[in-house]
């Protein structure tokens, strides 16, 4: 998904913050689950809840304000565990930075397999 930097997102440095970078995955991750059919607020009226259980972020190169840019992700699943491989880049390629998202599912408040969300997610999952 294509997003831009907004002005507020900038530290002292002019560069975007650290942590707007988890934010842009998180926004991307959420995006991706309404698209793929079941919103978090739809997920959560079920009974399910997408927990994020692990980050790892590697910063490659800094946005600057105004600046469009590419969100991307690709899933795979590992058990109970689905992973969120997450890219963000400029329009032109360059890897800004890299992240690892692992998520795990509860239903109705207890650790899960997460197979509701697997079903959704079959064509997506690598």
């Amino acid at each position: 998904m294509e997003l831009e930097v907004r002005d507020y997102e900038l530290d002292a440095e002019q560069i975007v913050n650290n942590a707007n970078y988890l934010h842009y995955m998180e926004h991307t991750r959420h995006k991706f689950c309404s698209d793929a059919g079941l919103s978090f607020i739809e997920m959560h009226q079920q009974g399910i809840d997408a927990v994020v259980r692990k980050v790892e972020i590697e910063y490659i190169a800094s946005l600057r304000g105004n600046e469009s840019f590419l969100s991307c992700l690709r899933l795979e699943r590992k058990g109970p565990r689905f992973i969120f491989h997450q890219d963000i880049m400029r329009p032109g390629g360059d890897l800004i930075a890299q992240g690892v998202i692992t998520v795990v599912v509860l239903k109705d408040g207890r650790l899960s397999r997460g197979d509701e969300l697997a079903a959704i997610f079959k064509k997506y999952i690598s």
